[in-house]
Order: C-alpha cells, then structure tokens, then sequence
C-alpha cells in the first residue's frame, strides 16, 4: 500500500478511529487499492479479511514428525519450533490437542507455538474437570495422557480403545510389564515398524518390554476418544491382546488362549 508521506505521523485522533473501526486484524492483508486516506487505511486494516494458514495435527502423530510437517508446510524453522515447544510446554509430547488449526500467514515459531500450546492447555484443563472434577496437571499427564497416548498407538478403532485401556490398567496393577509395541513410536519412531532387534536394542524408558509401568510421559497426540477411554476403561479382566487377520484385536485374559489368538492371527 502506497500512503502519502504525510499520512505516516500517527497521532490522537488515530487511536479514536482505531476505537471505533476496532483492532487490525493479524496476518497479511491485501489491500488491492494503493492510494488511501488513512481513515481509508484504518479502515482496511481492521476490517479486511486476514490471510490465513490451514494445518492439521491428526490423533497419534508425534511432535517431532507434525513440527516437520509444520515447518515445511508454512515455510518455518523446525529447529526454532522445538525450541518454541520446550519453552511453553509442560512435557515433550502429547500437549497439543490434535484437531485442525487456522494461524495468521506469516506467523512465526514462538508465536505459532505459544498459541497452540496455551490453547490446548486450557483443552486439557477442561477435559480434566468435566472427567475428574479436578486439575492436577502432573496427574493429568504422566498418567491419563500417557496411558491415552499408548491406546491411541495401539488401538484398532474407537471400540477398542476401553479394552486396551482394561488391559493397561490390568497389568499395572498385577506388576505386569505393558509389553506394548505402541510405546516404541515414540519422537522419530512414530511410523517405524517395532522390530523384535528394536525391542532388544531400545533401552529408554518407553520400551515397555523392558521396563515396568508407564513411559516417562505422553508418547503422541492424543484424541478425547483416547483420552476418555483412559480415564474409563472397560470392565474386563483382559490381560492379552493380538492383532487379528483383519487388522482388528482379538482380547484375552488366558495366556493359553492368547497363544492360540497368536496362531490364528497369522
């Protein structure tokens, strides 16, 4: 937009108009005309529709993957984004609410970030107390986000999301190691198929074949299916679970006929 020298000099009556006309909208705005007063101006900026990025963060997606996916897609810094992200949020993964975004175009990383975390925070804190009835955030993620974060990797569909929880909270409470393939798709590892080499090679917290109880915090995304499946698992002594030949989970709480589960999966 081309203004007249005269028309940079912001004074009173601009805060006035600004009052009245409200305040500029945020992003990049054409503006086709190239010669305005500055009422036109003013006028313009706050009324003018903002250009705006779209994105998606879709159910079991890490954090490293979608901000790879972020950067590339709004011509941004992946390394800036990860900065922004161990600025603002209160654990490595599973904070941002996964659902599809609008964000000013030409946004950048800190802002970007402080949004979505501030906003899924509150989503957080919402869910908690229409569930719970309270908020104890370090509760709210090590465990109820943590053990969604495993169902949401590991379950076939929505149905299945109360069984796995069943299983998960079964086993934690015989002392049972999780033995979960989904707790391996963590960070990079969120589309690497679990190998038996990997199992044995993967010392961190998150290979639950290894170690007993829950991974350190949340490993992905987590949707409310997810979440309200964690918080209400279904009421069944399952212990066991194995894919099945169409891709959905066969449930036992016998290992003999988990074994037998195993055989005709195949």
């Amino acid at each position: 937009v081309y203004l007249h020298l005269f028309l940079l000099e912001v004074g009173v009556l601009d805060k006035y108009l600004l009052r009245f006309f409200g305040s500029p909208q945020e992003g990049f705005i054409e503006i086709k005309k190239t010669n305005l007063s500055k009422a036109d101006f003013l006028y313009a900026i706050t009324h003018s529709k903002a250009a705006m990025d779209k994105f998606m963060l879709i159910p079991g997606e890490t954090k490293e993957i979608f901000f790879k996916e972020l950067a590339k897609k709004l011509s941004l810094s992946y390394e800036k984004l990860l900065k922004a992200y161990q600025k603002y949020a209160p654990y490595p993964d599973g904070v941002i609410i996964p659902e599809s975004y609008k964000v000013p175009k030409g946004i950048d990383e800190d802002r970007l970030i402080k949004y979505l975390v501030s906003n899924s925070l509150k989503v957080h804190k919402k869910l908690s107390l229409k569930y719970l009835k309270k908020y104890d955030q370090k509760e709210w993620f090590k465990k109820y986000i943590t053990i969604a974060s495993i169902i949401q990797k590991e379950a076939a569909n929505k149905k299945e999301m109360p069984l796995i929880s069943a299983v998960i909270y079964n086993r934690l409470k015989i002392g049972m190691k999780l033995q979960m393939d989904g707790a391996l798709n963590y960070g990079k590892y969120s589309h690497i198929k679990v190998t038996k080499k990997r199992i044995l090679e993967d010392n961190s917290k998150f290979n639950t074949y290894k170690h007993e109880g829950l991974p350190p915090y949340p490993i992905c995304a987590v949707s409310k299916e997810a979440v309200k499946a964690a918080i209400f698992p279904a009421d069944k002594n399952y212990l066991y679970f194995v894919k099945s030949k169409d891709n959905k989970h066969l449930f036992t709480d016998s290992y003999r006929k988990h074994l037998i589960n195993i055989k005709n999966g195949k």
